[in-house]
C-alpha cells in the first residue's frame, strides 16, 4: 500500500528530475599548490601578481630617475666647479662674475626641485600604471573604470607631453656647457701637438671666455692663452667639470627618452579604459537582461506549480 505522504514524494520527483539524493564521488588528488577547496597556493599567488605588474611603466620608471639623477647629480657639482674655473683664471674680480654666480645657485635650488617633483611624478605615473593594469586584467570581475579614473588618464598624458616638450629644451641647453668644455679641451689639445713645432708658439693660441656671454667684457683678464690654457686643462677642475656636464646631459636625453616612453603607456592606457568602459557598459546591459530572463523564467515555473 503506498501512503500519500510517498505519492507526494513521487510526484515531486516526478516533476523535477534534478532533485536526486546526492550522490558521493570519488575526487581526485590535485597537482600542484592548489588545495581541494580552490585555494591558491603560493606559486599561483606569484604569477598572479606577476602578471598584473606594468613592467612598461617600471622600465620607463627605472630610466625617468636614472636620468633625472644623473642630469640633477652632475648638473650641481658640475656647476660648482664651473664658478671655481671662473673665479681662478677667468675673472679674478667678484663684481663681474657676480650675476653669474647667482643665476648658477638660482639654478642648483631649481635642480633640487626637479629632483623632489620627478621622484613623486614618477611614483605617481607607476601607480596610474598598476591602475590600469588592474583595470584591464580585472575587467570581468567585480572592478569598475570610473569617468574620474579615465579623466586623471588624459589629465597625466596632457602634463607628460608638456613636460616632454621642457625636457628638449633642458636637454638642449644641458648640451651648451659640453660645447663650451669642448672647445676649452680641443683648444688644449692643439698647444700639446704645437709643442713640437718651433715655427708656431702656442702663446698666440688662446680662449676667450668673453664670447660665450657668461662674464662681461671687462671681465679681467677674460682669457687664457699659451701654457696657462694648458695648466687649466690640466687641473682636477676642469676634468671633472667636463665629464659632469657630458654625463649631465646623457641624463637629460636619458629623461627625454623615459617622458617618451610614458607618454606612449599612458596613450595606450587611457585608449585600454575607455574601451573597457564601453565593455563594463555592455556587460551590465547583458547582466540585467540575463537577470530579467531569469526572473521571467523563474516567475513561469511558479505559476506552473500552482497550477500542477
Amino acid at each position: 500500500v503506498i501512503t500519500r505522504p510517498e505519492m507526494e514524494i513521487g510526484r515531486y520527483h516526478w516533476m523535477y528530475r534534478s532533485s536526486r539524493p546526492h550522490q558521493y564521488h570519488h575526487v581526485p588528488a590535485l597537482r600542484g599548490n592548489i588545495s581541494p577547496l580552490g585555494i591558491q597556493g603560493c606559486f599561483e599567488c606569484c604569477i598572479k601578481c606577476l602578471g598584473g605588474v606594468p613592467y612598461a611603466s617600471l622600465v620607463a620608471t627605472i630610466l625617468c630617475f636614472s636620468g633625472v639623477a644623473l642630469f640633477c647629480g652632475c648638473g650641481h657639482v658640475a656647476l660648482t666647479g664651473t664658478v671655481s674655473i671662473l673665479e681662478q683664471h677667468f675673472s679674478t674680480t667678484a663684481s663681474d662674475h657676480a650675476l653669474l654666480s647667482e643665476v648658477i645657485q638660482l639654478m642648483q635650488y631649481v635642480i633640487y626641485g626637479i629632483a623632489s617633483f620627478f621622484f613623486l611624478y614618477g611614483i605617481i605615473l607607476l601607480a596610474e600604471g598598476f591602475y590600469t593594469t588592474s583595470a584591464v586584467k580585472e575587467l570581468h570581475g567585480e572592478f569598475k573604470t570610473t569617468a574620474c579614473g579615465r579623466c586623471i588618464s588624459g589629465m597625466f598624458v596632457f602634463l607628460t607631453y608638456v613636460l616632454g616638450v621642457a625636457w628638449l629644451g633642458v636637454f638642449g641647453f644641458s648640451a651648451v656647457p659640453v660645447f663650451m668644455f669642448y672647445n676649452i679641451w680641443s683648444t688644449c689639445e692643439v698647444i700639446k701637438s704645437l709643442q713640437t713645432n718651433v715655427t708656431v708658439p702656442g702663446d698666440q693660441i688662446c680662449v676667450d671666455i668673453r664670447q660665450y656671454g657668461i662674464i662681461p667684457w671687462n671681465a679681467v683678464p677674460g682669457k687664457a692663452c699659451g701654457p696657462i690654457l694648458e695648466n687649466i686643462c690640466n687641473t682636477n677642475e676642469f676634468y671633472m667639470s667636463y665629464h659632469l656636464f657630458i654625463v649631465a646631459c646623457a641624463g637629460a636625453g636619458a629623461t627625454v627618452i623615459a617622458l617618451i616612453h610614458f607618454l606612449m603607456i599612458l596613450s595606450s592606457n587611457w585608449a585600454y579604459l575607455k574601451d573597457a568602459s564601453k565593455m563594463q557598459a555592455y556587460q551590465d546591459i547583458k547582466a540585467k537582461e540575463e537577470q530579467e530572463l531569469q526572473d521571467i523564467q523563474s516567475r513561469s515555473k511558479e505559476q506552473l506549480n500552482s497550477y500542477t
